[in-house]
């Protein structure tokens, strides 16, 4: 289980890391890669198919064509697991060599929204103090990798609890005879 676990994690964690290293190192100084962040929530939806793919691949290969739903869906889990960590380390990547500043980008969307409220001055200031107070944090990774994790693994637990519900029913694509 556990080769399936990292070859199918592994591989929905480059469709999802590679674009996103793409486009994030490719933005020019200044430019906000919007349609980055667009294409890598749309990557992640493609990606997690894996988990669905691992499973099946596992139920029809190893098991003969018959899993149980707490196994596929720890198999799946697993998978997303594996992704979100690979998702991990290109968002450190592209923010490590990026000339995309996520932080100051983050500030003044949070500024600019509390702006556009016509907020009181002691409002404002509120936002602009929270703005610096999680650019602080951010600069810890132990807080900004699991903040990265959990971008994308409350996905793939849906994605598993799916997979596995569809996949414990051998007749929903059965295993093909070998020829």
């Amino acid at each position: 289980m556990t080769a399936f676990i990292v070859r199918y994690g592994i591989i929905a964690g480059l469709i999802i890391g590679i674009p996103m290293l793409w486009l994030m190192l490719a933005a020019k100084p200044g430019e906000v890669p919007v349609v980055g962040m667009l294409t890598t929530y749309l990557a992640m939806v493609v990606a997690l198919t894996a988990v669905f793919v691992g499973i099946k691949a596992y139920r029809d290969k190893v098991l003969g064509g018959v899993i149980r739903f707490l196994p596929a869906l720890g198999l799946g889990l697993g998978i997303s697991a594996v992704a979100s960590l690979v998702y991990v380390v290109c968002w450190e990547i592209s923010t490590a060599y990026s000339s995309f500043d996520f932080i100051a980008y983050y500030k003044a969307y949070i500024i600019d929204g509390t702006k556009a409220s016509n907020p009181t001055p002691e409002a404002m200031q509120k936002a602009i103090a929270q703005a610096e107070e999680f650019a602080v944090m951010y600069q810890n990774p132990l807080f900004r990798m699991p903040m990265t994790f959990i971008e994308m693994f409350p996905v793939g637990i849906l994605v598993s609890l799916v997979s596995a519900a569809i996949l414990r029913n051998p007749r929903v694509l059965p295993a093909r005879a070998a020829s």
